[in-house]
């Protein structure tokens, strides 16, 4: 089992510098912190847990809110809740926090409480947030914890604290843009279950934004589906605009859960891709990619966005940078799934 002094010797450090990088006690120059994460990394080092605590104060522990509310009356998880998608973020997150030291606990209460229990409680270092809001009721009490917190999201009001997401308002001009350029002049977006809307959760909000308001300057029809992933529950959602005289000629699907459902809705109408309906999809190059006809799709990096807030919750931690907000932009993979609309 490796020990403090082979890190420092692989690293070229004092013991003593290995042992204020993990504790985040002096300042420390990113090149020898780069050196000596990067000899930890290799040795697989891991600090005992009640030295490290005593000797830091610290836990090493980032606490990650993800909230799972439970359908009412039942033990089973709302249908809103695409446990799917949290866990691509998870899985930026987690390798993040091990290869800095940290372990993750998982909050999945839904009470605004829950953050102050976490603080009060001194169970972690840092607080990471996921799912938000809107109008999150969680903001307030994060913004009073006594610890950093991070939030994967953007409210209207983040109380001063540090948010990081990808720009879905951006993603949903971009979409349109992409369409309006193709001739389409009545566009839909397939979205996640009305319930989504109903919370005022923040990536649906500002992709609708981004793309209501593209659409009108682009003098396009636009209107949003909310369904739920179940094949009988998306063909009942779309039947009503796809039977139209004036259907839709495009799809933008903003569910991951409900795209391979969508996809059966077209073909048992006979419909082709892009001959008869252009479809963009909201989702991972692995999930574009393996549809039987390959789909133009914007990603959301959920995997970088999560190891991004858990730098900048290390970062909090050493008591460095400011309240800041970032935005990651999307960008258009074409993989012929649009086409000019058939006249």
């Amino acid at each position: 089992m490796a020990t403090i002094d082979d890190v420092a010797r692989r690293a070229g450090v004092a013991a003593s510098t290995v042992s204020y990088v993990l504790s985040g006690k002096r300042s420390i120059s990113p090149a020898t912190r780069s050196r000596v994460e990067a000899a930890i990394a290799e040795l697989g080092y891991h600090p005992h847990a009640g030295a490290r605590a005593l000797a830091s104060a610290r836990t090493q522990v980032i606490a990650l809110m993800v909230p799972l509310p439970m359908a009412p009356g039942t033990s089973t998880l709302r249908p809103d809740v695409d446990v799917n998608v949290l866990m691509q973020f998870v899985a930026g997150i987690a390798p993040r926090a091990r290869s800095q030291g940290y372990d993750v606990l998982l909050v999945t209460d839904d009470d605004p409480g829950a953050a102050e229990r976490v603080w009060a409680g001194s169970t972690a270092d840092a607080i990471i947030a996921m799912s938000v809001q809107a109008e999150d009721p969680r903001t307030e009490a994060l913004a009073r914890a006594k610890m950093p917190a991070i939030l994967i999201g953007l409210p209207e009001d983040p109380h001063g604290l540090s948010c990081v997401d990808f720009d879905f308002e951006n993603a949903g001009r971009l979409a349109v843009r992409h369409l309006a350029g193709q001739g389409h002049r009545h566009i839909v977006m397939v979205g996640p279950p009305a319930t989504t809307f109903e919370r005022r959760m923040s990536f649906a909000e500002r992709i609708v934004r981004g793309m209501r308001e593209t659409a009108a300057s682009a003098g396009v029809k636009f209107s949003v589906v909310p369904t739920a992933a179940r094949r009988d529950a998306v063909a009942a959602s779309l039947a009503p605009v796809l039977d139209r005289d004036d259907r839709p000629t495009a799809l933008v699907v903003h569910h991951e859960a409900a795209l391979p459902s969508v996809l059966d809705v077209l073909r048992d109408r006979d419909w082709h891709i892009p001959g008869d309906i252009s479809v963009v999809a909201v989702a991972p190059p692995s999930i574009a990619e393996q549809q039987a006809a390959p789909l133009s799709s914007i990603e959301v990096p959920a995997q970088a966005i999560g190891a991004t807030a858990v730098d900048m919750a290390m970062a909090a931690i050493r008591g460095e940078g400011t309240s800041e907000t970032r935005l990651v932009r999307a960008s258009l993979t074409d993989r012929g799934s649009t086409a000019k609309p058939s006249a």
